[in-house]
């Protein structure tokens, strides 16, 4: 038990494998000076609230940890779908797009891509 102390990413985890949300966004604001350059960190808590559908906040953490990650797909692809939900369609267009450059068989931005043209 003592283990999850010492690493508080796997506590943050396994409080969202629980289903407590709330108490992994708590303890997540309590480490984030610690962790505020650390790109998984910032997306834990993106994912976070992309689970709770808390768009603005899910894009604040996102936009952070693609900051220092600028290359990070799955980061990307999460942020296309909140852009999407929020029908900000040329922000889904430059996610996919820096997808694609990092990975130019990428289906999922593809995927989405096509839904964009087929609407």
């Amino acid at each position: 038990m003592a283990g999850l102390f010492r690493y508080p990413k796997r506590r943050i985890k396994k409080l969202i494998q629980q289903g407590e949300y709330k108490e992994a966004l708590e303890f997540g604001k309590s480490l984030e000076d610690k962790y505020s350059n650390d790109p998984d960190f910032l997306f834990i808590m993106g994912g976070i609230y992309y689970i709770l559908d808390d768009a603005q906040n899910t894009l604040y953490y996102f936009d952070r940890s693609l900051e220092i990650n600028a290359n990070d797909i799955e980061t990307l692809l999460l942020k296309a779908n909140v852009h999407l939900y929020l029908k900000e369609l040329n922000s889904v267009i430059d996610c996919c797009e820096k997808v694609l450059e990092i990975d130019p068989k990428n289906r999922r931005a593809e995927e989405i891509l096509d839904s964009l043209k087929a609407d």
